[in-house]
């Protein structure tokens, strides 16, 4: 194979695909990134760590065709220190390459490409379109409540649900819930599926983000692929039963309190200089009038603040983490926000009057 592209292009691919390379694997294949010709002036960049996959296409004289497997890192930081000018990369029979950019010259071992795990093939049969912009927002507003690390896996990943033309999002890690409802721009057959948090959060970086650019997702039982301009990310999806929200949340409330969302997330950020991973203490809310009270105490320090708030209902002293309220806040784009209480033990509430996101963060009791 030898083949010719700007660098800038192939970093590009490299940096896309290299997310679905696994790390410590007992496979030397997992580890590489496949290099294939596609025709005379495309060739085709893959990762495949079996859970998850990427490729994506590039422009690129096509000298000799062939393909050939390299070391992603090696490979990565390889191209990052060439110059800025056209790379050729030509490997021989035996695996050995070549990698040339001006007067800079490397030589790698490769795998043989043949031998390459490929991606699933994916049915095209169900088909939901989304803009690119859409998608990208509704990851970015629910992936910081999926779990990172649980026993029931289900809980690691996104609820997908489509039914006529709405989109429902949802993600839980058992002290929070995030949820996000999009109207889509065409109706479609009910589904669900749970969507692993790692490949959500890898398609969130890689997405432009484009309003007027759209994302083809097909699903199948046990796949889901997101296609993308030259791009396709396939990954398997999660087993198993998600949570029943509609057990879990009520719609009662005593307290309702709307505050300005700037002005409370810089008492909050102000509040999480207090707290580390290993000292997390909470920080107390106490409403009464039109004020909202905040106070953190820590063994480092402590933080008396209050904002201005709209109350409706009953005065209420109640304690947050206050990262978990950060999360939320950071995600919401309007100006002022609406928090519902029924007690000090109950889940807090953040949503807004359409719902299309609702936010459940279960509270710390302070009151003993």
């Amino acid at each position: 194979m030898k083949v010719m592209c700007q660098k800038s292009t192939l970093l590009s691919a490299i940096n896309n695909v290299s997310r679905a390379v696994a790390s410590n694997s007992t496979m030397d294949l997992l580890e590489c990134i496949l290099i294939e010709s596609i025709d005379d002036d495309r060739i085709r960049l893959t990762a495949n760590d079996t859970e998850l996959g990427i490729e994506t296409k590039i422009e690129s004289q096509v000298l000799i065709p062939g393909k050939i497997a390299l070391k992603a890192r090696l490979f990565s930081d390889m191209i990052k220190k060439l110059p800025d000018s056209e790379v050729i990369i030509e490997s021989d029979d035996f695996g050995k390459t070549f990698i040339n950019c001006e007067h800079v010259h490397f030589t790698l071992m490769g795998l043989a490409g043949d031998d390459f795990t490929r991606l699933p093939e994916i049915s095209r049969d169900r088909l939901v379109k989304i803009s690119q912009f859409d998608l990208k927002e509704v990851i970015r507003q629910t992936i910081f409540s999926a779990s990172v690390n649980a026993n029931n896996k289900v809980m690691t990943g996104e609820l997908f649900h489509i039914e006529d033309n709405v989109l429902t999002v949802t993600a839980l890690d058992g002290h929070r819930i995030a949820v996000r409802k999009l109207l889509l721009s065409a109706s479609y057959e009910p589904v669900e599926v749970i969507v692993p948090g790692k490949t959500l959060s890898e398609i969130m970086k890689i997405l432009p983000g484009e309003a007027d650019r759209m994302v083809n997702i097909f699903i199948t039982d046990r796949h889901i692929l997101f296609e993308m301009d030259e791009t396709i990310v396939v990954s398997r999806l999660l087993q198993g039963k998600f949570y029943d929200l509609g057990k879990m949340i009520s719609a009662d409330f005593e307290t309702r309190v709307t505050v300005n969302k700037i002005a409370f997330l810089q008492c909050l950020d102000r509040a999480t200089l207090f707290t580390t991973d290993s000292e997390k203490r909470p920080i107390i809310l106490q409403i009464e009038d039109d004020v909202m009270n905040m106070r953190i105490n820590s063994p480092i320090g402590q933080m008396n603040d209050k904002l201005d708030i709209g109350r409706e209902g009953k005065e209420i002293r109640i304690g947050f983490d206050p990262k978990f309220l950060v999360d939320v806040l950071r995600v919401v784009d309007e100006e002022d926000i609406s928090l519902y209480m029924m007690n000090p033990i109950a889940p807090c509430i953040i949503k807004n009057d359409e719902e299309s996101y609702f936010y459940l963060i279960l509270p710390i009791n302070v009151n003993n």
